[in-house]
């Protein structure tokens, strides 16, 4: 079966069924991924970019798009020429960069939007929310001017009060401190509310909660001009599957199974626009500190297809075509990103998720050990085989 050229109408239990009697595999395009940490420059030691789109190519990702949280930050010609360099050099995947929204992701002063849109993807200030209303009005006002995406991470650092996991039944249950869906969904209203002022084309990462879903839809449904990604984890596990190890930990956290089950909704009936993994690799010993004291953050690029294939297509909850449209033609359409490539797909092969065979440099997975089917046998990008099984 060749998706490729077909994304919708696709009866996927008579092609499963035919693939698996004929001993055929299944061609997809090549995946896009519009939030992964490539950590280079300035943080090499938890990953690189070679090795992170090593890991995106065995994930049948063809291209994917860096967060700018770096050092230096992309947020001026020559500190974005010096990430541009290293993925000249180093990359086997396309990766397109991002720009900063405010100089050095401070929240004081806005990045140039016209200097640099020819050569970002888009603006983010990730892994901080912008704190000023003021600023994030006046960052609309210039992506809707200058035609560019707004890309958020949405958090009030307000409503934090010191938390590090989801505020619910584990939290109370095992003495941590608990952030609340509301530091996400609180910011997120607040900018839809200035996307439908200003007109901007505004993005939200990685969703997490029931009140962040319906926020989105009821915003789509007045016209605003918004998309938005959730990750893997929230729609795989809730703050029930937690354990007392850095490898459940990230930002925004695992949340309530209510959360997750709006979040699947919101998957079904198109609201949530596209999966990205957040990539966010760390070193072993920085992952290494527990649940309450290890970074946040965690790996997914070699993950995503075959768990979100195990446990949303399998289970009939979405077809196959739709998950290939939230892995690649959805965030190709939204960021101009043009498909390049295809991977080639085993989906019979059933497998357990062992971090050691991971590309990436990062290891700490909360698939970890668990089932899943559908190996990625080969990644084509760019005329060449950039990854093979």
């Amino acid at each position: 079966m060749d998706l490729t050229k077909s994304k919708c109408g696709v009866d996927f239990e008579r092609y499963l069924s035919e693939m698996a009697a004929s001993d055929k595999y299944f061609k997809f395009p090549g995946f896009v991924d519009v939030h992964v940490h490539l950590r280079e420059p300035g943080f090499s030691y938890k990953e690189t970019i070679a090795t992170g789109t090593a890991a995106a190519a065995r994930g049948g990702y063809t291209a994917v798009c860096c967060m700018p949280n770096l050092d230096p930050c992309p947020d001026c010609d020559e500190n974005l020429k010096q990430l541009e360099n290293i993925i000249a050099r180093d990359a086997v995947v396309r990766v397109f960069p991002y720009a900063t929204i405010t100089k050095g992701e401070k929240g004081n002063e806005l990045t140039d939007f016209a200097a640099l849109k020819g050569r970002v993807v888009a603006f983010s200030d990730d892994g901080k929310g912008v704190q000023s209303e003021e600023m994030m009005r006046r960052a609309m006002e210039l992506a809707k001017r200058e035609g560019v995406i707004v890309a958020a991470h949405c958090e009030d650092n307000s409503l934090l009060f010191g938390g590090y996991i989801h505020d619910g039944l584990y939290a109370k249950a095992h003495g941590h401190v608990g952030i609340s869906s509301e530091s996400e969904w609180r910011q997120i209203e607040r900018d839809l509310r200035l996307a439908h002022i200003t007109g901007a084309k505004y993005h939200v990462c990685h969703i997490s909660t029931k009140q962040s879903v319906q926020l989105i839809r009821e915003a789509k449904a007045s016209g605003v001009d918004v998309s938005c990604e959730t990750a893997p984890h929230y729609l795989v596990l809730d703050d029930g599957n937690l354990r007392e190890d850095g490898r459940f930990k990230m930002n925004p956290p695992l949340r309530d199974a209510s959360d997750r089950l709006a979040l699947i909704e919101g998957v079904v009936d198109g609201t949530i626009d596209m999966i990205a993994t957040d990539h966010a690799p760390h070193s072993a010993e920085e992952k290494g500190r527990g649940l309450k004291d290890s970074l946040m953050g965690v790996v997914g690029l070699e993950t995503a297809f075959a768990m979100l294939y195990t446990k949303l297509v399998r289970t009939g909850i979405i077809p196959l075509d739709r998950l290939i449209d939230m892995m690649a033609y959805a965030p190709s359409k939204r960021f101009d990103i043009p498909i390049e490539g295809c991977s080639f797909w085993d989906l019979n092969e059933e497998y357990t998720v062992s971090s050691e065979e991971f590309l990436s440099k990062g290891r700490a997975t909360p698939f970890e050990g668990m089932k899943v089917y559908g190996r990625c046998l080969k990644t084509i990008f760019n005329g060449r085989t950039v990854w093979k099984y």
